[in-house]
Parts: structure tokens; C-alpha cells; sequence
């Protein structure tokens, strides 16, 4: 532990100290400003806690773009009653997405004067986005337009006030200029509710009549790049924001090697033409060169895989000869795609934050996307976004903070019922209002937006000097929850808590925990001290459940027999899958017998046993040769898991969520439903139980059974037909390392027979960081030459004057960006590959477009955005 304390005080990379200068640099326009963030924005600042930084320089408040609300400027922390005549916005989209927010806060707020806008895409970026309307002096094109549709927007209220009642408009928005692609205001009531006589006030110097109208012309808008909008885990590890652009942002377009549109496609060893690439590869290459910018390094670019040698392409065209004289960092940038390995972020390893993301609650999607989308999730005219759920979490704190005392507890709920009460009254059209009175029980689910209180990660907070997050990444999931054990009991002794409870020595229980967390959270004093420490022992409280630590360990299970069974042989392997396929279709009978109960529910569903079978069919793709039916098992192993899957779902009423049944699932569920209707009129009509085993002999009744007999046979043809395509897509999946292989002439010098104990074997990042360190040539990897490079390699080369091919291994700086996300076992490998090598001085950051969970990575490559 004094090593790693002794490496951190000596690191000079420090993503979180970057972001928070960052945000200093830019305090000018934060001075006395509203500052507004978006989706994107929030999840990254929350992460750091960069709201008392934003109060620190002068903010008047901290608001959400997505939910401007009228209170916005008369709510705020500084004591200055004047007008608000500032506006700072920062959004991690692109410029005409976040449109229809920043005109409704400018008419929102009608005594605005300045307004700064910070985008995380910068203004080449914007420029080369495919459905971007700005061209290459983006940011000035758009502060222009901005302009515009604002005074445009006044004009039409100036002109006639009565023709925007509500009465004549109804929910028409206000349509800006098609020709620029703006979206349209949701609701017109929205963005003229601040124009009402009661709710604004009108000064004369500050308006000028211009022509028929009254227009604002002091007006200034500035337009600035602003590319730190990251979520750091620790000064080292980042992701990017779910919802901002760069994430959403599709890394595949629908082909042969096309996987899913959030993954990289399936490497082949040919780029693509660069002119028109993929919008994810576009704006991970500019987020990447202005990362390295703020950081003020120098990038030797080396990349694995098709889709990140187009990133590293990209961004070997903008360095530039003019860097040559600045004196910088040098560092090395390892891009890799994450199809590369998809079998690490499949796993439930033995991570502790990965396990509290896959339970806790997340943050649930705004709409930031202006077009509409088709029912396959693509935009109308438009690039297909992809979803993923951020990491901003809702950690259950109530049943930690309240206390027994249930006068206390319904105290508590009254107050925040009359608070939201008359916050949502100061906007509604009633004027007679009166005190709400608590009716409500605290166990109402209809009061539970009242009573939950929610806490979430935050990695800044310091303990001893290691930010929480850092120090739980770093290590596995039991020595995990004893250091929080540890921070606990020694919070409590700091406090002179004393502690009631017998805590037993080793591996804490999670009712032990419970009582810790609860004695350390009964002063409001040591709560807003200790919140780190509270907020992640809750979350692993919740982790620890007997209910979510169940599934885990049986997944973790089941991932061990695999690899058991893929180092035997074939049969045995796809012996288990179908196993693990049936039991899914006996407990979804078992459930439909005790009338939907939940009680008989086994503990995967047929979605769990289908990541269960990627797994499987990756493996036996690395272990076993190709079978004649084209993919690792025989025509009759693959048989038995077919016929599995079409029980599966024949039996499953939950089936609408996979892909390869988009367009049947209906037939499905009405199919599932007259069956169990049919079960419980037999079973009720004591008739049926007649010896007469004959039938009934009506002609009516016999037609309908021989076209429900034939309705039945024909979905079963169409349901052969998807699970045949599904399979396919299976056979894509497990030969993707073989060929890979294949292509860059032999594996690579790490690869082999995995193990058969799956802990014991270490994913890509790992196994590849421990190569680079150990200096071995690794086939696939391509280094990118800079301009100078190239420069000497062309001309000079010929004079003797060649440079030679520089090494990942000597830079002191190693950044690792995975193009498709990281997971939280990635992490903690990559610091023990470093700790293991012969270089531990070495600095790796460690990022990636996004944070996997196995969840994730079933929905990824079986939801809506898998090509199947």
C-alpha cells in the first residue's frame, strides 16, 4: 500500500485534476451564470463532483438543460438579486441536438444577455458528422442561427400575443427552418410560458423595436470547445457519457462482419474508405487527439483491430509538423477493438463494481434526439444512436438514513411533499392553491419519488489519499468489501462511535454491514463526511443480497463448467448449453402452472441462456476446428440446442425483447396465451374428464382446430427459420478469433488453449499490456506513423536520416482507449499486468467508449441493436 501511495504522489496524469482545471479555465463565463448542463454533462460532473466547483466560481446555480423550468433564475445560491443576464451551457452532443433546449432557456429567461455554450464535439468534428448541418466554422455558423431563431421567435410573440393561446395553438411546436435540420420545440406552451405578464419582467433598455417587432439585439452568444466531458472511475480510468454523442454514436454499419451497431465490426484486416467513415470512429479519433491535447501529450498511435486502424489513421492525419517544436509528454495510445475480446466483458467475474452496476438502478435516458425512430431503433433519415445506460446509479440510502422512528420518517415525507408541492404550484395554472396535508402511507408506491433517497459514485472524495472508486476497481470483490469494512469501522473509532454490534473478523456478513453503514449515517455531521464511504457500502449491501449474489455466483458457475467443458471435448460442451436452455423452458412452464406466481421462476431466463450459448460457441470456436455444418459443433449437437431454443420459447411469454424474434413475438404471446386459456377451460370443465375419448364429432369446431393446427405448424416454420438465422449468427461470433488469427499469420504469442479454470486466465488487455512490457513482437498491431515520421520515412529516409519504429513499451505514458467499452475486471487486470511487469513506474490510463456489464453485453449482441 505505501508503493501505491508513493506511485500516485509521483503520477504526473490525473484525469480528474484535468477536468476540474478545465472547468477553472472557463471561469469567466461561469461568474455570476446559470449553468446548464445536459445528460451528458451531468453524469460526467457528477462523477467528479464538480458542482461545488461551479458554486466556487460564481455560479448562481447548477441546472438541467433537458428540464429548464421558469424557477431556474429566481433559485440560486448567490445573494446578487439582480436580473440573470448569463447563461453558461455545457453538452457533450452535438449543437443541433441540444437546439431546441438552448432556445427554450433563452425564452425561458427573457433578461439573458450573454450566453456561452461549451460543446464536447469539436468544430471539426461537427463538420464532418454525417448528419450535422454545420459546415467547417461550425461553432460561428451556429451562434448566428442561434441568433436568429431566437429574434425569430420573439417576433412572432410580439406581433400578435393572442394568436399563441392555448386554445388556437394546441400542442403544435414552433417548426424552425427545415433547410439547417433543427429539431422543433416540444411544446409550444413551453416555450412561450415565460412571455406570460406574471412571469417575466419586462426592461425597457433592453429591447430595440425593429421593424414591426421587439427584438433583443444584446443578444451575444459564444460558441466554445470544450472536450474533458468524461467519466472518470479514478484518475486513471474513464468512460465516456451514455448519453453523450461519442457514446450514442454508432461503431458498425449493418454487414457480414457487423455484429452490432454499438460494437465494432469483426476484423478483417481491410479499412475502410476514411472519407466516409464511421461516425463513431470520426468522433472517437477528435475526442482522443483533444484529450491528448489537455493533457499535453505527445501520441505514438498503435492500434488492434479494423475499425480502431481507422481511428488511428484519422488521428495520424491531424497531427501536424507544427507539434514537433512543442515540448510534450511523449506517450503511447494503444487503440483496440473490443470484438477483439468479447468474451471478458460476457463474463461475471470477480469484480465488485461490476457486480453493484448490474443490481443497482440506473439512470434512466433523456430525450435528447430530435428525429423519431422506426420500430428497429433507427432514426428516420438519420443515423442509428445507440443506448447505453449510464453509470450514474441510484444507490437505496433511506433504509440507512431514516431512522426507526416513524414520526421522524412521515416528518421527513411531508416536508419534501409540501416542498415539490409548492415548487410545481408556482407554474400551474391554479391560483388557489392549498397546504397539502400527508395522506399518504410511507409504504404507497404512488408516493415513492417522494421517499426514496438515492446516493451515487462520486471519485474525488479522499480516503487517506486513494479517491473510493480507484481503491475498488483495483481489486477483487472480497478483499473489496473487507477495505470498506475496514473504512467503516475506522470512520466510526475517528467518531468515537461506539459500536453495539458484534462485528466478526474476516469476511463481513451484509447484515454486519448494514449495521455499520447504519451507526456511521445517524449524524448528519458524519454522513455528509463520510458519504463516500456510505454511499459505496450501501451499494454493496445491495450487491451482497442474498437474491442478486444468487444468479452471480450460478452464471460465474455455469462460465467454469464451460471452460471446463470446452478444454473435453464438443459433445460435452453443447451438452450443457442445451441443459442450461431447457431449464429455462421448465421454469417458464413451472411458472405458467403456479398461475405467474414467480415462486417456481428458475434462475435464468432463456435471454441468460442465450449469453450462455455465445459463450459456449465462442469458446469451442477457439478450442475445437470447424465442424462440416460450418460452425464448432456437429449437425446433430447443434440439432439438440436448436430444438432447445424453439421449446424455450415456445414456452416463454417474455420473448418480445430479442431480435431475432422481432416480427413473430406477437404470434408468440397470443399462441402462449390460448394455450394457457385452453389449460385452465379443460381443467375447469368437468366434461372433458368423460371416458368418451371420441371428441366431438361438430363440423364447426373440427374446422377451427384444423386452422389452429395449421396457424400452429406455420409459426413453428417461422420460428425454425429465425432460430436457423440466430445460429448463423452464433457461427459468426466463434470464428471470429480463427480468422483473426488466419489474417495476421498466426495467433498472437499470449493466445492459446485457455485454461480450464476461468479465473485463473486473464482477458485481452491483460494478457496483451504484459506482452508490451515484456517487449515481444505482436502480429496485428500497427503502429501510425506521425507527419514527421512519414516525412523522414519518404524523403530523408533515402539519405540515411530514417527514423527508427518506436516501441509501446518505452513510453512512460501508456494510454489504452477499447473502441466498444471496458469492464470492471479489465480494469483491475490491466494494474496487475503493470505491477507484474518489469516496468512498474509505467502510467496506464485506461478508457473506453463505454462501461460493459454482462447485461449490457446481452443486449448489445442479442437486443435491438445486434444485426442478427
Amino acid at each position: 500500500d505505501l508503493g501505491k501511495e508513493r506511485r500516485r504522489s509521483m503520477a504526473t496524469v490525473d484525469l480528474i485534476r484535468c477536468c476540474l482545471d478545465s472547468i477553472r479555465q472557463i471561469s469567466e463565463n461561469i461568474d455570476d451564470a446559470i449553468v446548464y448542463l445536459d445528460a451528458g454533462s451531468t453524469e460526467s460532473f457528477q462523477l467528479i463532483e464538480a458542482f461545488p466547483l461551479f458554486l466556487e466560481l460564481g455560479a448562481r446555480a447548477v441546472c438541467s438543460l433537458e428540464s429548464i423550468s421558469a424557477l431556474d433564475k429566481v433559485v440560486g445560491w448567490s445573494s446578487n438579486p439582480d436580473h440573470v443576464v448569463k447563461i453558461a451551457v455545457i453538452t457533450s452532443s452535438l449543437l443541433s441536438d441540444a437546439h431546441r433546449y438552448i432556445l427554450r432557456c433563452l425564452s425561458k429567461l427573457q433578461s439573458v444577455k450573454h450566453c456561452a455554450i461549451y460543446t464536447s464535439i469539436s468544430e471539426v468534428a461537427h463538420s464532418a458528422y454525417p448528419d450535422s448541418p454545420l459546415g467547417p466554422d461550425a461553432f460561428h455558423e451556429y451562434a448566428t442561427l442561434l441568433k436568429q431563431d431566437y429574434e425569430e421567435l420573439v417576433k412572432r410573440k410580439e406581433l400578435d400575443h393572442s394568436a399563441f393561446s392555448h386554445a388556437d395553438v394546441g400542442k403544435d411546436g414552433i417548426t424552425l427552418p427545415e433547410d439547417e435540420g433543427w429539431s422543433h420545440l416540444t411544446s409550444f406552451d413551453d416555450a412561450i410560458a415565460a412571455y406570460d405578464d406574471d412571469s417575466v419582467i419586462r426592461q425597457e433598455e433592453d429591447t430595440t423595436e425593429l421593424g414591426v417587432g421587439v427584438v433583443r439585439s444584446e443578444l451575444v452568444v459564444s460558441v466554445h470547445h470544450f472536450p474533458l466531458i468524461v467519466c472518470p472511475l479514478s484518475p486513471r480510468v474513464f468512460a465516456l457519457p451514455s448519453e453523450g454523442c461519442i457514446a450514442e454514436a454508432s461503431l458498425s454499419t449493418e454487414s457480414g462482419n457487423s455484429i452490432s451497431s454499438a460494437l465494432p465490426p469483426l476484423s478483417t484486416g481491410k479499412l475502410t474508405d476514411t472519407d466516409d467513415a464511421i461516425p463513431g470512429a470520426s468522433l472517437t479519433a477528435h475526442f482522443l487527439y483533444h484529450l491528448a491535447l489537455k493533457m499535453d501529450l505527445k501520441l505514438e498511435i498503435f492500434s488492434m483491430g479494423d475499425l480502431s486502424k481507422n481511428v488511428g489513421k484519422l488521428l495520424m492525419d491531424m497531427s501536424s509538423i507544427y507539434d514537433v517544436g512543442r515540448r510534450k509528454r511523449s506517450a503511447g495510445l494503444l487503440l483496440i477493438d473490443r470484438t477483439l475480446d468479447l468474451l471478458t466483458p460476457c463474463y461475471h467475474g470477480d469484480s465488485l463494481l461490476d457486480r453493484m452496476l448490474s443490481t443497482l438502478p440506473r439512470g434512466q435516458h433523456k430525450a435528447t434526439v430530435s428525429q423519431t425512430t422506426d420500430s428497429e431503433g433507427k432514426l428516420e433519415g438519420g443515423v442509428a444512436k445507440v443506448r447505453h445506460l449510464p453509470l450514474t446509479v441510484q444507490i437505496p440510502l433511506e433504509s440507512f438514513i431514516l431512522q426507526d422512528d416513524s414520526k421522524s420518517y412521515i416528518k421527513l415525507l411531508e416536508s419534501l411533499e409540501s416542498f415539490v408541492h409548492g415548487w410545481n404550484s408556482i407554474e400551474s395554472d391554479s391560483q388557489n392553491s392549498e397546504p397539502v396535508k400527508f395522506r399518504k402511507q410511507p409504504n404507497d408506491e404512488s408516493f415513492s419519488c417522494f421517499h426514496e433517497l438515492h446516493g451515487t459514485f462520486v471519485s474525488t472524495h479522499n480516503f487517506r489519499g486513494a479517491p473510493y472508486l480507484e481503491a475498488i476497481v483495483e481489486r477483487r470483490t472480497k478483499d473489496s468489501v473487507m477495505l470498506i469494512k475496514k473504512w467503516l469501522q475506522e470512520s466510526l473509532r475517528q467518531e468515537k462511535v461506539s459500536v453495539d454490534v458484534k462485528v466478526r473478523p474476516g469476511f463481513p456478513s451484509k447484515s454486519e454491514l448494514h449495521s455499520l453503514v447504519k451507526l456511521l449515517a445517524k449524524r448528519q455531521s458524519s454522513l455528509v463526511k463520510y458519504k463516500g464511504i456510505i454511499q459505496l457500502a450501501a451499494a454493496t449491501v445491495c450487491a451482497l443480497d442474498e437474491l442478486n449474489s444468487t444468479k452471480w455466483d450460478a452464471f460465474s458457475s455455469a462460465e467454469k463448467i464451460l471452460h471446463v467443458n470446452a478444454a473435453d471435448a464438443s459433445q460435452s460442451l453443447a451438452a450443457q448449453i442445451s441443459d442450461l436452455i431447457n431449464k429455462t423452458a421448465l421454469g417458464a412452464l413451472q411458472l405458467q402452472n403456479k398461475n405467474q406466481s414467480g415462486k417456481s421462476r428458475g434462475v435464468f431466463t432463456l435471454e441468460d441462456a442465450l449469453l450462455l450459448t455465445i459463450v459456449g460457441y465462442i469458446l469451442a470456436g477457439e478450442n475445437f476446428p470447424t465442424s462440416g455444418s460450418g460452425g464448432p459443433f456437429s449437425w446433430q449437437e447443434e440439432q439438440f440446442m436448436k430444438e432447445a431454443i424453439m421449446d424455450a420459447v415456445l414456452e416463454n411469454p417474455a420473448v418480445s425483447k430479442l431480435k431475432f424474434l422481432h416480427g413473430i413475438s406477437e404470434k408468440l404471446e397470443c399462441k402462449l396465451g390460448k394455450s394457457i386459456s385452453d389449460e385452465k377451460k379443460d381443467s375447469s370443465d368437468p366434461s372433458n374428464f368423460n371416458d368418451d375419448q371420441w371428441g366431438d364429432f361438430d363440423d364447426d369446431k373440427d374446422a377451427s382446430k384444423d386452422h389452429d393446427a395449421f396457424g400452429g405448424m406455420q409459426l413453428k416454420l417461422e420460428l425454425r427459420d429465425r432460430v436457423d438465422n440466430l445460429f448463423k449468427f452464433f457461427h459468426k461470433l466463434s470464428a471470429m478469433k480463427r480468422n483473426a488469427a488466419l489474417r495476421e499469420g498466426g495467433p498472437l504469442p499470449f493466445e492459446g488453449r485457455r485454461s480450464e479454470n476461468l479465473h485463473s486466465s486473464k482477458g485481452l488487455l491483460y494478457r496483451l499490456l504484459e506482452s508490451v512490457l515484456e517487449k515481444h513482437d505482436i502480429p496485428g498491431l500497427e503502429y501510425h506513423s506521425s507527419t514527421v515520421g512519414r516525412l523522414f520515412k519518404s524523403g530523408f529516409g533515402r539519405f540515411g536520416l530514417g527514423q527508427a519504429k518506436p516501441s509501446l513499451a518505452d513510453q512512460s505514458v501508456i494510454l489504452i482507449f477499447v473502441i466498444g467499452g471496458i469492464n470492471g475486471v479489465e480494469v483491475r487486470e490491466v494494474q496487475e499486468a503493470v505491477a507484474a511487469s518489469s516496468r512498474p513506474d509505467v502510467e496506464v490510463i485506461l478508457g473506453g467508449t463505454t462501461f460493459l456489464t454482462p447485461n449490457d453485453m446481452r443486449e448489445l449482441l442479442l437486443g435491438d441493436y445486434s444485426y442478427i
